[in-house]
């Protein structure tokens, strides 16, 4: 019987634990060790383990290394290919020009990333069901956001997925797990598991815990997951609801953010903790594939993912995030390193910068460089964009202008409704740029084509709105997973 092999790895799972969830950078210096679903249901260490195997999988290459950079950010206006000219990346100079197939590997292999994710949460969720232990609902409540946000980079890439909400014990389940629903379903199932999570989850997160999620992370996740529904009554609940918290605010200086001096700042409301040392547990070549490229001192990696002139020309005249956002070929680097100006690329992502000399640890596959999901900033443009849909362009612009306030900028004084909405639509680009949005902003927003053309790229609408589900896939399934139109 012919089915997906993300599909099978739901049907038997190996829990390989290399780390525990409560993360720091004085990291336990624990072998990796091979344990079954027994050890774990018997020992005071399992349901910790159980998560932890979920969490794990937000490290892989391809559930936010190259493939995810491929399609969520050299697609965009945001950013080129980069590299050398000869390196075409596998498919990224495909993912560049738009010469969009079922074929490209990047593709499937965010399919299969993701649905590996999904296939741990559920396991997690069966079986810390019938665990005992102070902790279980939390337990519970983190793999279900887990799964929401496995989920949900899927939707945002193929639209309607396979729906699995539990582990696959049948064939009648694999038949059945074959088989794509809507993405209306999907959002369904998401905003049900981050429902959930948001009343099991606890409020704070302690130093020791640090990228494990928190009820205020459900909510912001969930913000955004109707934000692009256009439920906006809903989302501004859940806005207003993060800001009155009152903890949580803009840094002050928007460069830290990126910077080790930055993690789990006053800004951060969700990250993934990279561990660096012994075990190293950076996401796997997240900084090298997007690292200078060059030689001797100055190589730091492949130099992929590289800003577009289109967007080094969308800031405004003073606006301090341009420098913080955009390294520059032949300048000298915040702790003191002078880059060559003869690299292949003029500019490269700042925010994937790590130090030599001024941060922990750096190593090309496994920096010590968290990856920022969710933080504050992006709520204030939330409520920015709910409001003014809403009608309110007062508290519209109350919220805007603390963005472009952090930024160095002078407030702006919209003076209608569609003139605010493009005013958010350009500062959720600079502030967001390279935090793997841009795609997904542009096609929720119906602007994808008129941008992307007006730069040459051959983008059509609306097959272009979806990425093709790969031929992998629907091949595996028998034919059973119907590809996306147009491809």
């Amino acid at each position: 019987m012919k089915y997906s092999s993300s599909i099978k790895w739901l049907v038997i799972i190996a829990l390989i634990i290399t780390m525990p969830i409560g993360c720091s950078k004085s990291f336990l210096d624990e072998p990796p060790r091979g344990v079954t679903i027994n050890d774990l249901l018997n020992s005071a260490e399992g349901p910790q383990r159980i998560i932890g195997a979920v969490y794990n999988k937000l490290y892989d290459w391809e559930n936010h290394s190259f493939p995810w950079i491929g399609v969520s950010s050299i697609t965009s206006d945001d950013a080129d290919k980069g590299s050398s000219s000869g390196d075409g990346g596998g498919d990224k100079l495909e993912l560049d020009g738009w010469l969009i197939s079922p074929t490209n590997i990047s593709f499937n292999e965010v399919w299969e990333g993701n649905f590996n994710g999904i296939g741990r949460a559920c396991y997690a969720i069966k079986f810390l069901k019938d665990i005992n232990v102070p902790e279980k609902e939390r337990y519970i409540g983190e793999a279900k956001f887990l799964r929401a946000y496995f989920y949900w980079n899927l939707l945002r890439v193929f639209g309607g997925v396979p729906k699995i909400d539990k582990v696959l014990t049948s064939q009648a389940d694999i038949e059945l797990a074959s088989i794509r629903v809507s993405a209306e379903e999907i959002y369904a199932f998401i905003e049900l598991d981050l429902r959930e999570a948001i009343a099991k989850l606890p409020i704070t997160i302690t130093n020791g815990e640090r990228g494990r999620v928190s009820k205020f992370a459900a909510q912001a996740f969930l913000a955004k997951v109707l934000l692009y529904q256009k439920k906006w009554v809903q989302s501004k609940t859940l806005c207003d609801e993060i800001i009155n918290s009152n903890q949580f605010s803009l840094l002050n200086n928007y460069a830290l953010i990126w910077r080790e001096q930055g993690e789990f700042s006053a800004e951060s409301i969700w990250e993934i903790n990279a561990i660096a040392d012994n075990p190293a547990k950076g996401i796997q070549q997240y900084t090298e594939v997007q690292g200078m490229r060059g030689s001797g001192n100055g190589d730091f990696g492949w130099g992929f993912n590289v800003p577009s002139t289109d967007l080094v020309n969308a800031y405004e005249p003073g606006d301090l995030r341009k420098a913080a956002t955009i390294l520059v070929s032949g300048s000298t680097l915040w702790d003191g390193f002078v880059t060559s100006n003869t690299l292949p690329n003029p500019y490269y992502s700042y925010k994937a910068y790590v130090s030599r000399t001024s941060e922990s640890y750096f190593d090309r596959g496994q920096s010590n460089k968290n990856l920022r999901v969710f933080r504050y900033g992006e709520v204030l443009l939330m409520k920015a964009e709910v409001e003014n849909e809403l009608n309110d362009t007062t508290a519209s612009k109350i919220a805007l202008n603390q963005i472009r306030q952090r930024a160095g900028l002078a407030s702006i004084n919209a003076i209608n409704k569609t003139s605010m909405r493009n005013s958010i639509y350009k500062e959720r680009r600079v502030e967001m740029a390279f935090e793997h949005d841009r795609m997904f902003d542009l096609r929720r927003t119906g602007r994808a084509a008129a941008v992307l053309q007006a730069l040459g790229k051959p983008y059509i609408s609306p097959k272009h709105d979806l990425f093709p589900i790969p031929q992998r896939q629907i091949d595996l399934s028998g034919n059973k997973i119907v590809q996306n139109f147009g491809y």
